[in-house]
């Protein structure tokens, strides 16, 4: 059975109580409970992880190379100021979705530039957790072509 690495990073732990008018009500282990959910569908196994810690992800991305089918990354900050996570996304050859709960073209200039979205094989951003869901959904496609 294929694993995927849904890879969460800072301040993620806090959804549920922070700032819910742009990140939603859901907390991360609601969102992993969907994302099992969803992935139990493909007959998918995921492995889910949260950190706060920038060099843990790139620890975390390396990992997967050699034990993941794919990624799906909500890198949090990190998206708009780690070289490093960039730098270990593009050490990969799997397909990696960047996700996000909120829009961050819609939010605040700095948000605008993302350091993963050009090296991930696509981006899902401004659905709330249901963005990890259409991110199951899409890697499942993508790996299904793979084995045809």
């Amino acid at each position: 059975m294929a694993t995927l690495y849904i890879l969460n990073g800072p301040n993620l732990n806090l959804l549920g109580t922070r700032e819910p008018e742009v990140y939603g009500k859901q907390t991360l282990a609601d969102i992993e409970k969907l994302a099992r959910d969803a992935a139990k569908k493909y007959g998918l196994e995921i492995e889910f992880r949260q950190t706060n810690i920038e060099g843990e992800l790139v620890n975390w991305l390396q990992e997967a190379r050699t034990k993941a089918a794919g990624v799906i990354l909500n890198a949090g900050a990190y998206t708009h100021t780690s070289i490093a996570i960039h730098d270990a996304l593009k050490a990969t050859t799997m397909p990696v979705v960047e996700v996000h709960l909120s829009n961050p073209f819609a939010r605040e200039p700095f948000r605008h530039h993302s350091y993963v979205s050009g090296v991930a094989t696509g981006v899902i951003c401004g659905f709330g957790a249901r963005g990890y869901v259409l991110a199951i959904d899409a890697l499942a496609s993508l790996l299904a072509g793979a084995k045809a």
